[in-house]
């Protein structure tokens, strides 16, 4: 007899799609053939530099105790992220990649039929977990691509729990700035959680873009989040953190399941902290390759959207999903971002000198057929 368990899960899990990685390197080899050493893979805004030896050297070191349950609260990984920000270790949630925050706020805070506000172009977690919860997302149009706070404060109801904002946003690289997120802030009702998702804060040095953590005493109903998968180059590993008042993090700790960050990565984590020369390499092999890409796209009369991340989002009118699998065929994985209602864009991850080089050939070579 067949059963369609369909019928008896949660009704908001039945109405998801799961959410699309960009492709691996190992399945786009066995699709068309290709030898997985000659793919570039710049589709999921990874650190091409390579991990930090500090981390990898913690690493080493915990691979003996692998039989044992890593630390649950997470002890020196909060204490550093404690010293590094001035904030006590009450105030820091810890997650299996920052989007475990993500869905520890809603799961805290939204009920059935209550609404999260998101833009348009915004990260496509937030919807999903909202309506994991039965909860509505009430998505808010952009505004030059980015944010428009002033609007998703005017789309607050009395059903509102959360608002998400993104600064920087992915996938399209735009930011709010100081004055922008003060005035914001400073209108939210004080009962609804504002999430600030600053996944690539270290990327950033725009003398106006703000720093979430020093809103954090002013505003109680603010979480910060961050990851070390980016400019951390920990993608793999999975480790991220909330930053909120003590009542807040109380709160998420509660829905938060036991030792949901691994042994590898809590000593990585805290390796990579301490590690400032690594994130300094980071950040200038991202800025020398978002200068390359800006450039190669004005030499292919290509239009771009300027990034304070380390991705960029171009533009291929009519021909968007074509190219995408042009690329692919010739082993470099870019990221479509239709399901972001931008269907003629592609997003590029910046990957180093000889990968970017490597796409912008190819895509030159690809315009021209």
């Amino acid at each position: 007899m067949t059963i369609d368990f369909s019928k008896y899960a949660v009704s908001g899990i039945t109405k998801l799609s799961p959410y699309q990685p960009g492709k691996p390197i190992d399945e786009l080899a066995r699709e068309f053939g290709l030898n997985p050493s000659e793919i570039v893979k710049l589709a999921s805004n990874e650190n091409p530099l390579g991990p930090s030896s500090k981390a990898l050297a913690a690493i080493e070191k915990e691979l003996k105790d692998l039989t044992r349950y890593p630390d649950g609260n997470g002890f020196e990984l909060k204490k550093t992220l404690s010293e590094k920000l001035g904030v006590s270790t009450k105030q820091i949630t810890l997650g299996n990649g920052s989007s475990d925050i993500l869905e520890f706020i809603v799961k805290t805070f939204v009920n059935p039929g209550e609404e999260v506000i998101v833009s348009q172009h915004a990260f496509a977690i937030y919807g999903l977990v909202t309506q994991m919860q039965n909860g509505k997302t009430v998505q808010v149009p952009a505004k030059n691509w980015g944010h428009d706070l002033q609007a998703m404060v005017d789309a607050v109801t009395e059903k509102t729990k959360i608002i998400f904002v993104t600064n920087p946003n992915n996938p399209t690289g735009t930011y709010n700035t100081k004055a922008q997120l003060d005035a914001f802030l400073s209108q939210v009702p004080s009962h609804i959680i504002v999430l600030l998702d600053e996944a690539y804060f270290e990327y950033v040095d725009k003398p106006d873009y703000p720093n979430g953590i020093d809103y954090l005493k002013a505003y109680p109903n603010l979480v910060v989040t961050r990851t070390f998968s980016k400019a951390y180059g920990l993608a793999s590993l999975r480790v991220g953190y909330g930053v909120s008042s003590e009542q807040l993090a109380d709160l998420m700790n509660r829905v938060r399941p036991p030792f949901n960050v691994d042994s590898l990565a809590l000593a990585a984590a805290v390796a990579c902290l301490k590690d400032e020369n690594y994130v300094r390499q980071s950040k200038e092999l991202n800025d020398q390759g978002m200068s390359q890409l800006e450039a190669g796209f004005d030499q292919l009369n290509v239009n771009w959207i300027p990034s304070v991340g380390n991705f960029i989002c171009f533009e291929i009118p009519n021909r968007a999903m074509d190219i995408f699998q042009g690329l692919l065929a010739r082993g470099v994985i870019v990221r479509p971002v239709a399901n972001y209602e931008m269907p003629n864009f592609l997003r590029v991850s910046i990957g180093t000198q000889q990968e970017n080089q490597r796409f912008l050939l190819e895509l030159k070579d690809l315009l021209a057929g």
